[in-house]
């Protein structure tokens, strides 16, 4: 990872979620603001809430997803301690504009790169713009454990080594067990197409809790949550869904599973960059307005978030379609699942009790409403599909009024 980030500090953690913690925990001071994308896992909110931080919601652009930079207030800006970034499925926020912004103001860039360990913006790779990023190795490597915290500053590597190492629990045998089976257990279940049996084993295993897209906000409880901040204890149980080992250390063969797959990665890069290039020429993958297949979308930057004529190897590619129930319906049927959804945006999932509102909320609502995040690898299926099921694009505007 050293390497793939130009000699940046790499320091391995279970999970992104915690590395994300670890860096809010070090370059935020607790009560401070911090601007966020709404479209988000709200896992990722309920760490800023547990750094002790104030989330605050950007607008977006309603084309992919990213922060719209130009669309924050100066007001805004003036009051914030950090920005977050999402990459949201591996298409790059402007990570130059927000750097620049964050300059002048002399506040932390933080990235969240766990969708875009092969993104590149501005000629960068994601995750080399911030003081500090994380990367998630549950994504494109497969391993559904660990990730990395990288920092551009190497004498910070002690300290924060001994913070993540304060905030570990230590490695169980049982869990190490359940690590190392569960691809078997899924396998077996899938293969003889037990598809309720297969979502069973998941949420035995602490991988698949929520019911609906959002888990339940409960808010009373976290009011009380958040009196006890900072602190991961106090909103562990929201920390941990989809992954109760959050912040275990890892075991050898947990360790020994994850450098395997991620020896993989070039070529896992190169297929998902296949899928995404031959999805983006899609009439769905147009939501920007363009009239033409691989037409730019923010000024310069080519659909999939890069440089003219670039194509990133993106995690998931968010087709916008009028009716995405329909077309998950449509997927669901081939047995392609439709997963990594985030809708409502965390404004509206959470109100402004627990955080500041977005200034223009309409563009995440409406990217959140209509984005259908596919695998690229499956292209040409998910193709098929939604031909033979008639799913209509839709572009911005479309529907408003």
């Amino acid at each position: 990872m050293r390497g793939r980030l130009g000699g940046r500090e790499c320091l391995h953690v279970p999970s992104c979620r915690f590395g994300l913690y670890l860096a809010l925990r070090h370059w935020c001071r607790p009560g401070g603001r911090v601007l966020m994308s709404p479209v988000n896992d709200d896992v990722i909110f309920f760490v800023v809430l547990a750094a002790g931080l104030r989330p605050v919601q950007a607008p977006l652009d309603p084309r992919d997803g990213s922060i719209d930079p130009a669309a924050v207030p100066e007001s805004l800006w003036s009051g914030l301690s950090a920005v977050l970034t999402t990459n949201l499925y591996g298409n790059p926020d402007p990570a130059p504009e927000l750097r620049a912004h964050c300059d002048a103001r002399g506040i932390p860039l933080l990235e969240d790169a766990a969708h875009a360990i092969g993104s590149t913006v501005g000629g960068r790779p994601v995750g080399t713009w911030g003081e500090a990023s994380v990367f998630s190795l549950s994504k494109h490597t497969g391993a559904k454990t660990g990730g990395f915290l990288a920092f551009d500053d190497p004498a910070l590597r002690s300290e924060l080594t001994a913070a993540r190492d304060e905030l570990l629990h230590p490695s169980r045998t049982s869990a190490e067990l359940a690590y190392l089976v569960r691809p078997y257990a899924e396998a077996t279940v899938r293969g003889l197409r037990l598809v309720k049996a297969a979502h069973a084993t998941l949420r035995l295993l602490g991988q698949q809790e929520r019911e609906e897209i959002r888990m339940p906000l409960r808010a009373g409880e976290l009011k009380q949550a958040l009196a006890a901040a900072p602190g991961l204890a106090p909103f562990h149980s929201w920390v941990r869904v989809d992954m109760h080992d959050y912040r275990l250390g890892p075991g050898p063969g947990r360790l020994r599973r994850t450098e395997r797959l991620l020896a993989r990665l070039d070529a896992t890069l190169a297929a998902h960059r296949t899928g995404t290039e031959r999805l983006l020429g899609t009439a769905w993958a147009r939501g920007g307005g363009e009239a033409e297949p691989g037409a730019r979308q923010r000024g310069a930057r080519e659909p999939g978030g890069g440089e003219p004529g670039e194509v990133q190897p993106l995690f998931r590619v968010p087709l916008l379609v009028e009716d995405r129930d329909e077309a998950i319906a449509a997927l669901a049927r081939r047995r392609i699942v439709t997963g990594y959804l985030y809708d409502p945006p965390l404004d509206t999932y959470a109100g402004e009790l627990f955080t500041d509102l977005s200034p223009d909320p309409g563009p995440a609502s409406w990217f959140a409403r209509h984005a259908l995040p596919v695998d690229p690898r499956r292209a040409g299926e998910v193709i098929e599909t939604l031909r033979a099921a008639g799913v209509r694009p839709v572009r911005y505007g479309d529907d408003r009024g």
